[in-house]
C-alpha cells in the first residue's frame, strides 16, 4: 500500500516575497510600533532585487532539486537534535491510557504480555509494508500522506551529543540480530528476547518471562544504581556521562542492547497518588521523579510503554523520529488489539525451556555516581516545576462547532487566543503544528494562530458592552476564516517558518555573515513560542500531553470529541507570568461566551 510514496510531490519552496510579506503581517500587531518600523526596513533590504534574500532563495531552490525534502535535515536539527533541554516534559509527548484496574501482579503482567503481543503484531505490519496508508482529514481531506515516519517507530534511537544529538536509524543487516525488548522494573533493565529460534514468543511465554523478570528485580542484593536517570538530564550532560560510561566494556554491552532494542516496557511501582487525569499525565511525563518511577525509563528510545501496578498506563515518546499522529495510530492499534483479541494465555502451548531473561549490568565509577546524583536532583526540580491541568470541557464538542459550519480546529485556536488575551492582555507568537505529510518525507510546519484578525475579535469580546453581537459574530467569522486560510497555506507547504529556517540555515552552510533579518530582535520574538499548541484527536479513550517549550510559556494540547473537548494545559510554576489553572478556568469561560 506504499506504492504511491515515490509519487508524492516534493515540498515546494515558497516565493520569497510572499514569505517576507506574511512575516511582517504575522508580527505587525505583536511588537511595539517603533520596533516594527525597524523590522520592516530590514525585511525590505533583505528582499530587495539583487539582495541577499534573492541569492539565498536561489540556493534553496537548488537544494530542493537534489533533495527529497529540502527542509527535513535543517528542521530536524533545529527542532530537536540541537536542542539541549532534557527530553522529559520539554520534548517528549506522552499518551495517557484509561486507568486500568489491576487487582494483582499477575493482572499487570498479563496486560504487559498482551500489549507486547500487540506491539509485535504492529511491527510486523510496518515491516511487511502492510499498514493502510493514512489519508488527510480536516482541510483538503483525502490526499494520501507520506508513511515514512512509521518505519522509524521501532528502529531508531536518539544518541546524545556534546553539541548536537544524532538520530540513529538501524539498518537491517542480512542476518538480523535476535529481536528483543528492554523491560525496566525497579530501575533495573532486562533483555527480553521476543524471537527465539526464529519463532516469535506467544503470550504465555511472554508472561512467563515477565514473571521471571519481576522476580529478578526483587532480589535486593543484585540491585544496581538507576542508570536510566542519566537519560532524563539535559543532552550535553547526558552525552558527557555516556562518554564516561562507555569506557567500561560491561557498560558498552548494556548500552548496545538498549540502543538496539525494539522498545521499552516499563513496569512501574504504584505511585501512591490519586490517579486523576492530571496526575496520570504528570506521572507519564516525568515518572514522578526518582523516588517514584523517574529512573525506570530510558528517554532516548522512541517508544516506552508504561504499565503501572496501580493502573497508570500510557506511552512516552521520543519526538524526533515521528509526529504525534504516529503515536496515536500505534496506541489506538494496541488498545483495539487488546480489546479485540482475547488474551491467549491459556490455550497456547508453551515453549519448552525458555532461556532466562538477562539483567543488564553496570559498572559505576565515582564519576558516574556524581552524574547520577546531579541528574536525580535536576529531575526532582523538573517534577516540582511542572504545572499541569487536564480538563474535560463538557459544555459542547466539535458537533456544535460543525453545526455553525466552522472548522473545529480553527474555532478552538481562536478560543485559545481569546483565553490568552483575557489572561495576559496581549497576544503572542503562537505555534500550532501543521502536517506537511502530503509531501515526500514531510513532517510539520507552523500555523501562526495569533493573527491580526484574531486580535480584532478578542479585543471586541473584551470591549463587550460597546459592540453588538452581530458585530462580534462578524469578527469571529473573519478570525476563523483567517485561521483556516493559514492552515491551508501551511499544509500545502506555503507557510513561513520552514522557509525562514531554510534561508537562515543555508546562509550558515555557505559560511555567509548572518543576515540582519535573523539577528533582529523581532525574529527572536517570532520563534519564542509562549503558546505552543497541537490538536491530537483520538478515537479511543486516551489523551496526549506535553510540556511548554519556553520557560514563560504554555503547552496546550487538545482532543475534540463529539460532545466534549479534552484540554491538557501545562506551564512552569517558577514563571510568575503563567498559571495552568487560571488558563483552564478562563478557557472554559471563553468557550461559553463564544457559544453564546
Amino acid at each position: 500500500l506504499y506504492h504511491f510514496e515515490d509519487g508524492l510531490p516534493k515540498l515546494p519552496v515558497p516565493p520569497l516575497q510572499q514569505t517576507l510579506d506574511m512575516y511582517l503581517k504575522c508580527m505587525s500587531h505583536l511588537i511595539p510600533e517603533e520596533q516594527f518600523k525597524k523590522t520592516k526596513a530590514i525585511v525590505e533590504k533583505f528582499g530587495a532585487p539583487g539582495g541577499m534574500g534573492e541569492f539565498l532563495q536561489k540556493k534553496l531552490v537548488e537544494r530542493s532539486e537534489h533533495k527529497a525534502n529540502w527542509v527535513y535535515d535543517y528542521w530536524l536539527e533545529d527542532m530537536y537534535l540541537s536542542n539541549r533541554l532534557a527530553l522529559p516534559v520539554n520534548s517528549s509527548p506522552v499518551m495517557v491510557f484509561p486507568k486500568q484496574n489491576f487487582t494483582s501482579h499477575s493482572d499487570t503482567l498479563r496486560f504487559a504480555a498482551h500489549l507486547i503481543s500487540g506491539v509485535l503484531e504492529y511491527k510486523s505490519l510496518i515491516d511487511g509494508r502492510a499498514l493502510p496508508v493514512d489519508y488527510a482529514r480536516g482541510q483538503l481531506a483525502g490526499t494520501p500522506l507520506c508513511m515514512d515516519q512509521y518505519n522509524k517507530v521501532f528502529t531508531s534511537y536518539r544518541l546524545p551529543g556534546a553539541k548536537m544529538d544524532t538520530l540513529v536509524a538501524q539498518k537491517s543487516t542480512v542476518m538480523p540480530e535476535p529481536e528483543h525488548i528492554i523491560v525496566a522494573c525497579k530501575n533495573q533493565f532486562f533483555v527480553l528476547d521476543v524471537v527465539i529460534n526464529f519463532r516469535r514468543l506467544n503470550e504465555k511465554d511472554l508472561y512467563t518471562q515477565l514473571e521471571r523478570i519481576r522476580k529478578m528485580a526483587d532480589i535486593e542484593e543484585e540491585r544496581l544504581p538507576p542508570i536510566g536517570l542519566l537519560t532524563s538530564d539535559d543532552r550535553t550532560q547526558w552525552a558527557e556521562a555516556r562518554s564516561v560510561l562507555i569506557k567500561d566494556s560491561t557498560n558498552r554491552d548494556s548500552l548496545d542492547m538498549i540502543e538496539r532494542c525494539l522498545c521499552l516496557v516499563c513496569l512501574d511501582e504504584p505511585s501512591g497518588t490519586e490517579l486523576t487525569d492530571t496526575n496520570r499525565a504528570l506521572l507519564m511525563l516525568h515518572g514522578g521523579g526518582m523516588d517514584k518511577n523517574g529512573g525506570n525509563r530510558w528517554y532516548d528510545k522512541p517508544m516506552q510503554f508504561v504499565i503501572g501496578a496501580d493502573g497508570c498506563c500510557g506511552v512516552v515518546c521520543e519526538h524526533s523520529p515521528f509526529e504525534g499522529i504516529v503515536l496515536v495510530q500505534c496506541s489506538e492499534y494496541l488498545l483495539r488489539y487488546m480489546r479485540g483479541s482475547p488474551s491467549k494465555l491459556v490455550r497456547a502451548a508453551s515453549m519448552s525451556e525458555l532461556p532466562a531473561p538477562r539483567r543488564l549490568r553496570w559498572k559505576c565509577s565515582p564519576d558516574i555516581q556524581a552524574f547520577l546524583t546531579a541528574s536525580a536532583d535536576k529531575l526532582q526540580r523538573l517534577v516540582k516545576n511542572l504545572d499541569m491541568n487536564v480538563n474535560k470541557f463538557t459544555g459542547y464538542g466539535k458537533e456544535f462547532i460543525k453545526k455553525q459550519k466552522m472548522s473545529p480546529d480553527a474555532y478552538i485556536q481562536v478560543a485559545l487566543q481569546f483565553t490568552f488575551y483575557r489572561c495576559h492582555g496581549r497576544l503572542v507568537p503562537t505555534y500550532e503544528s501543521a502536517s506537511i505529510r502530503r509531501f515526500q518525507e514531510g513532517r510539520v510546519d507552523n500555523i501562526r494562530s495569533s493573527t491580526p484578525e484574531a486580535l480584532a475579535f478578542v479585543k471586541a469580546m473584551a470591549n463587550s458592552s460597546k459592540i453588538t453581537d452581530a458585530e462580534k459574530m462578524e469578527l469571529l467569522w473573519t478570525a476563523i476564516k483567517a485561521q483556516t486560510n493559514y492552515t491551508i497555506l501551511a499544509i500545502t507547504g506555503m507557510a513561513i517558518d520552514n522557509h525562514l529556517l531554510g534561508l537562515r540555515e543555508i546562509a550558515k552552510e555557505l559560511k555567509l555573515e548572518k543576515p540582519e533579518l535573523f539577528s533582529d530582535t523581532t525574529y527572536a520574538t517570532s520563534i519564542h513560542f509562549i503558546l505552543s499548541t497541537s490538536q491530537v484527536p483520538t478515537t479511543e479513550e486516551m489523551f496526549c500531553c506535553y510540556g511548554p517549550v519556553v520557560p514563560n510559556g504554555y503547552g496546550a494540547c487538545y482532543n475534540p470529541q463529539t460532545d466534549h473537548i479534552i484540554f491538557c494545559v501545562s506551564s512552569f510554576r517558577d514563571s510568575a507570568e503563567t498559571s495552568s489553572d487560571l488558563f483552564v478556568k478562563t478557557l472554559e469561560g471563553c468557550l461559553k461566551e463564544m457559544q453564546h
